[in-house]
């Protein structure tokens, strides 16, 4: 595994880090908790420390199943990276979204990120999660109804505390991120980056580069669709939040089969399937610090882990973006 600073802190995350978002199983058509441990464990056999989840996913379930994996590794031997400021059980703030719960109950997820709840969030994940600090501690959507200034001070309070050791953002305009480093420093930002969706390239790439922050990818093998299992006509189970998600319309669908298809060949070529391809192919670009990338069982968080083998050059890493240009994504 490779090892990244993140940002300016003492920090280190593995280049891949487990994204425990589809452990919770909300969103994803549910989960199988004995299957989520055993991929986090198997990923930290192979290398993968750090961890990053957060108290929505599947409302607080996805924390749970951290805190049970990691129960039998020494603390300072994995970084745990959650967040704030998504409540479902608190009607207050900035209304997000419609979604279920895991039981398939309607519930309101608001985007609040107030001094109090952030304190009460903070308690509640470490108990959620079994330990006494959290590695980085990320905002998780912005949220438009509480001053930043005031969520950043709760967030050094914590800092000053001991219970978190970095502060993070998540979805953070470049504007958002200098609003926050007014009152503290931000280690990252963590937002959706793969082959199919690049737009962070325009302006946070080039002002993470500047600052020496770091980029988290999320959601780099476009929620399963760049693993090349999803093709045209896939059905998903009720409950999976990617029936209705833009990029697995049937014509992008069509677009990304493609665009796996011409890599495939390279792929073949190193041994390793088009996923590995996938995620070798995010952490070696600029400004990305680490790629998460989720596993329901330890067979998936093998393959996931062992992209990290795989080799690229600067011409093979040409070669993809050639055929990422001619991508019509709509």
């Amino acid at each position: 595994m490779e090892y990244r600073k993140l940002g300016e802190s003492d920090i280190q995350l593995s280049a891949i880090t487990f994204g425990a978002w589809a452990a919770g199983g909300w969103m994803w058509g549910g989960t199988e908790r004995s299957g989520a441990v055993e991929a986090i464990k198997a990923s930290y056999d192979l290398g993968v420390t750090s961890i990053d989840t957060a108290p929505i996913y599947g409302q607080g379930t996805s924390e749970e199943i951290v805190g049970e994996a990691i129960k039998s590794i020494p603390r300072d031997k994995v970084q745990i990276l959650t967040k704030y400021g998504m409540r479902w059980d608190l009607a207050k703030g900035d209304f997000g979204f419609k979604s279920q719960d895991n039981d398939g109950n309607a519930i309101d997820v608001y985007k609040y990120s107030g001094r109090e709840s952030i304190i009460k969030e903070c308690e509640d994940s470490l108990k959620r999660l079994g330990t006494d600090y959290i590695d980085l501690y990320q905002m998780h959507w912005p949220d438009k109804t509480t001053p930043i200034d005031e969520s950043m001070e709760a967030v050094l309070r914590l800092i000053e505390q001991g219970k978190i050791r970095q502060a993070g953002v998540s979805n953070y305009s470049v504007a958002q991120m200098k609003e926050a480093e007014k009152v503290l420093v931000i280690a990252s930002n963590q937002v959706p980056y793969s082959m199919l969706n690049r737009s962070a390239e325009t302006e946070l790439v080039p002002y993470v580069l500047e600052t020496n922050k770091s980029i988290l990818a999320y959601s780099p093998m476009e929620r399963g669709l760049l693993t090349g299992k999803i093709r045209p006509g896939h059905q998903f189970a009720p409950g999976d939040h990617r029936a209705t998600y833009r990029f697995f319309k049937p014509e992008n669908i069509e677009q990304a089969d493609k665009l796996l298809q011409a890599i495939k060949p390279l792929a073949d070529e190193k041994g390793a399937t088009v996923g590995q391809l996938v995620i070798r192919w995010t952490i070696e670009q600029p400004g990305i610090t680490s790629a998460l990338v989720g596993a329901r069982d330890a067979g998936q968080a093998t393959q996931n882990a062992q992209a990290i083998n795989v080799t690229l050059s600067a011409d093979e890493i040409d070669f993809i973006n050639q055929q990422l240009a001619t991508l019509e994504l709509v």
